[in-house]
């Protein structure tokens, strides 16, 4: 496992996870400055199969991290809502993220989906607009994407830059880590 420091120079992923379309953002850090490496989203057919559409979030992954080497990874919570079907399915490609980034050691934090967009506008009901055009400021973007799933993986790598204790969100430094945190959704 990598160790980082809140002033070391560092890479972080941050990743909106979602079974149609999945945002991821990098940036490097260097002390207290930040700087956009890239972003982008994964979109995948709706009508295709579901488990592909897993299998292609894992593999995406692997290649961001495997071209990028980020040394950490922020990954929005699925937030709940009442169809559980979408809670399951979004529950599933984040833990396909989630495994992923673990399988290359890096430490992973979640935050909800509310402390994204307190840490980026200060106002944890803003829209996934507002947050836009805060990281447009942040990171000096140029032009916004067409679709906002991207800025709001770029947003989970700005919370964490802005979070460096990590204490607002769960942190797991490997796999180990995750099953002694989760202990309690094992079943015996």
């Amino acid at each position: 496992m990598k160790e980082t420091t809140p002033s070391s120079k560092r890479i972080i992923l941050g990743v909106d996870p979602g079974t149609t379309v999945m945002g991821y953002g990098l940036i490097a850090v260097d002390g207290k400055q930040m700087t956009l490496l890239h972003m982008d989203e994964l979109v995948m057919n709706s009508k295709e199969n579901h488990y592909l559409r897993l299998q292609k979030i894992f593999e995406k992954t692997i290649a961001i991290i495997d071209e990028f080497h980020p040394d950490e990874m922020a990954l929005e919570a699925p937030f709940f809502g009442k169809n559980v079907q979408s809670m399951l399915k979004l529950g599933r490609a984040q833990g396909v993220a989630m495994a992923a980034g673990l399988s290359r050691e890096l430490a992973i934090t979640e935050y909800s989906p509310r402390k994204i967009k307190m840490a980026i506008t200060g106002n944890g009901n803003a829209s996934k607009e507002q947050v836009a055009k805060m990281l447009q400021q942040l990171v000096d973007l140029k032009t916004l994407p067409k679709n906002l799933d991207a800025t709001d993986g770029l947003a989970a790598a700005v919370c964490h830059f802005f979070n460096p204790g990590q204490e607002s969100g769960k942190s797991y430094s490997g796999w180990g880590a995750f099953v002694k945190q989760e202990a309690h959704r094992i079943k015996k």
